[in-house]
This record gives structure tokens, C-alpha cells and sequence, in this order.
């Protein structure tokens, strides 16, 4: 059996516990064809970089799959049948994050640590400085 990192994207308008329920029955569709998940998280509602079928917003899940190729054909095909999932992509990997999913963790620019404002700063003093300088005729 292969490892698959598994990411999918629901509509919208579902709620976060319908949203536990359509990763539940992707797990169960895993799991009845012999696979094993070994962890599914929800990740969040999240703005897209453009529409799908006129949402501008999506729930992210991801789950860590460990199952044969044909049971992975098979939870994706239900995923493609699915009203609910917009997108989705399964990847082959060698060994599973530990940790939280990266898609769960945002930062807005206030919360940006010193070094980057630091940076920020610095560019900024930079440009004013060129333009006070005088010109040598």
C-alpha cells in the first residue's frame, strides 16, 4: 500500500459540521476498501485565487491515506460524483507531515514577526533616503 496526501475542496455554503461529515464519508469509503486513513483535518474556510462554479470561497480538508491504488480511484471517483467538492488532489508521498496542516495556518501582516517588519522598515527608509539626496550637477 502507497501513502497519499489527499486535499479536497467544499463548497461554501456548507457548514463546518456538514463539511466533518463529507470527509467521514471519504474516510468510511477508505476504510470499507481495505485502506487505512491515518489522519484527516479540516483546514478552514479560505478565499480561491479565482471562481469555481461562482464560489470565491472553499472549505480545505486534507487527509493522509495509506491504501492501494484502486481504493484511492475509488474515493476519488466519489469525490468527482460529489456536488459538494469543487476541486481535489491526491499526491504520492514518501512519509506524512507530523504537525499541523500548513493550509490551516495564516498570518495576517500585523502578526508578521519583527524581522520581516524590520525588513519592510528598512526598504522603506531606503527609498526615502534616495530621494533626499542631492543631486550633483
Amino acid at each position: 500500500m502507497r501513502r497519499y496526501e489527499n486535499v479536497f475542496i467544499a463548497r461554501q455554503d456548507l457548514t463546518p459540521p456538514q463539511v466533518e461529515a463529507l470527509m467521514a464519508e471519504f474516510v468510511d469509503v477508505v476504510k470499507d476498501l481495505g485502506g487505512v486513513v491515518a489522519r484527516y483535518e479540516y483546514c478552514g474556510l479560505r478565499s480561491l485565487a479565482y471562481r469555481i462554479r461562482n464560489n470565491r470561497k472553499g472549505h480545505y480538508c486534507l487527509l493522509h491515506v495509506e491504501a492501494s491504488h484502486e481504493t484511492l480511484k475509488q474515493m476519488e471517483r466519489r469525490m468527482r460524483l460529489s456536488e459538494e467538492v469543487l476541486r481535489f488532489m491526491s499526491i504520492a508521498v514518501n512519509a506524512f507531515d507530523e504537525g499541523p496542516c500548513p493550509l490551516a495556518y495564516t498570518r495576517s501582516f500585523r502578526e508578521k514577526d519583527e524581522g520581516d517588519s524590520a525588513f519592510l522598515r528598512s526598504s522603506k527608509e531606503d527609498t526615502d533616503a534616495k530621494e533626499e539626496e542631492p543631486v550633483n550637477g
